[in-house]
């Protein structure tokens, strides 16, 4: 059970970091980025899958000023695949338990709900199990109705995935959308430097002729909101990446509809050339879709 054992707010080169502390974690007290004991090693990663990429993507830098959350995380044997890489799905909820850790501490808890529209990866290298994590969460950018979450994830070998989501503003009564209100831009506000950001969603739909199958859901995919939580989309593009036997340098998926009890999604899949797709459909109704691209630059 993650919970804050304390809480360190520092100043450092004029900007606030907030720092989360588990329990479970050894207490340091040095810069905002976190070092890591000498005896614990980056594992040697299985047939070179989790090797830096080259060359190394630009990751959007945090702001000069305004609010930086920081939280730690251990990847442990239960987040990775059998090569011992992080999954995608694992790393969603690593995204997901940082944002509402943010939202908690900074005492955020209203009347406004959030739902992912869509989130963006880059990656330089996958973590490996074993590896002492700093996530690093920060609002880059507002809507009338939505706003940007960049979270940098942070290794011993220094930055190693970036993602960057779009979560959309709702009333928890009855999902309609809502601005985020004057609490929210006091807090997050500076951070975003008054850039804005649309929550537009861009996938195109599968060809007629794209076959699928089944993608059978389990009791434990749904959560308190009573759908399918967004870390479960990523266990499906595990599922696509296990059959292309590549690593992606950039991974995306987009969320359209709600997965509700009852629904029995197909996964269909296509591409070539470095990049496949991927979506859940029902019917012909398209639940969530993902792009995997070998090139950073494909898309």
């Amino acid at each position: 059970m993650l919970y804050f054992e304390q809480q360190l707010i520092r100043q450092f080169d004029g900007r606030l970091h907030v720092e989360s502390k588990l329990a479970d974690h050894i207490h340091y007290y040095g810069n905002p980025y976190y070092l890591f004991l000498p005896d614990r090693v980056r594992p040697s990663p299985a047939l070179g899958e989790n090797a830096v990429m080259s060359p190394s993507p630009a990751f959007v830098a945090e702001p000069a000023s305004g609010r930086v959350f920081a939280a730690r995380r251990i990847v442990r044997s239960t987040d990775v695949a059998p090569s011992g890489r992080l999954r995608l799905d694992a790393l969603a909820r690593y995204l997901q338990t940082a944002a509402e850790d943010d939202v908690v501490d900074a005492g955020q808890l209203s009347d406004v709900g959030w739902l992912l529209r869509r989130c963006a990866v880059t990656v330089r290298s996958f973590p490996v199990a074993g590896e002492r994590l700093s996530l690093r969460t920060f609002c880059s950018g507002t809507g009338p109705r939505w706003a940007e979450r960049t979270t940098t994830v942070i290794g011993q070998a220094g930055e190693l995935l970036q993602a960057v989501a779009v979560w959309a503003a709702v009333r928890p009564s009855d999902g309609g959308p809502v601005a985020p209100g004057d609490a929210f831009q006091r807090v997050y506000g500076a951070a975003a430097q008054g850039r804005i950001v649309s929550a537009r969603l861009s996938h195109p739909r599968p060809g007629a002729a794209v076959a699928g199958r089944a993608w059978p859901l389990r009791a434990a995919d749904f959560d308190v909101g009573g759908h399918v939580n967004n870390a479960v989309h990523w266990a499906a593009v595990e599922d696509v990446l296990a059959e292309a036997g590549w690593l992606p340098a950039r991974a995306e998926v987009e969320y359209r509809r709600a997965i509700l009890p009852g629904c029995t999604p197909e996964l269909v899949t296509g591409g070539a050339d470095g990049q496949v797709w991927s979506w859940l459909m029902d019917g012909g109704t398209v639940l969530a879709s993902a792009l995997l691209a070998r090139d950073r630059g494909t898309g």
